[in-house]
């Protein structure tokens, strides 16, 4: 798995690879928010069938993720953990992680999901 970041990046390269859109980050303290991708280049042939349900699944995964639906998350990872030839597993462990953290502690209602790396 390779990580992109940017939409004009991620636009290059969707129509000849499967990129599954991950974290938003703002990687400077006054920067604007960039988005991060994954670009997966080995799917296991079993899993070619289903690929769209999976991107589906994975894509509302985070959409739930943003609006704090915690039970659909943590039912989606189960899904999709060992999926994408196992290439996705660390980045589902963490939203797994997050997901637990949050719903002991609710962020509030100003949370933004953005991950800061500065």
């Amino acid at each position: 798995m390779h990580i992109i970041l940017g939409d004009q990046n991620a636009k290059v390269l969707e129509e000849k690879y499967t990129l599954l859109e991950l974290d938003m980050l703002k990687l400077e303290e006054d920067g604007e928010q960039v988005q991060a991708y994954c670009l997966l280049e080995n799917i296991p042939v079993d899993e070619i069938p289903k690929l769209e349900e999976f991107k589906d699944l994975h894509s509302n995964l985070l959409k739930n993720y943003r609006i704090k639906n915690w039970s659909y998350c943590e039912q989606a990872i189960e899904h999709l953990h060992g999926r994408w030839g196992k290439q996705l597993n660390s980045f589902y462990d963490e939203i797994s992680q997050r997901v637990a953290k949050y719903k002991e502690n609710d962020p509030g209602e100003d949370w933004d999901p953005t991950i800061q790396k500065f």
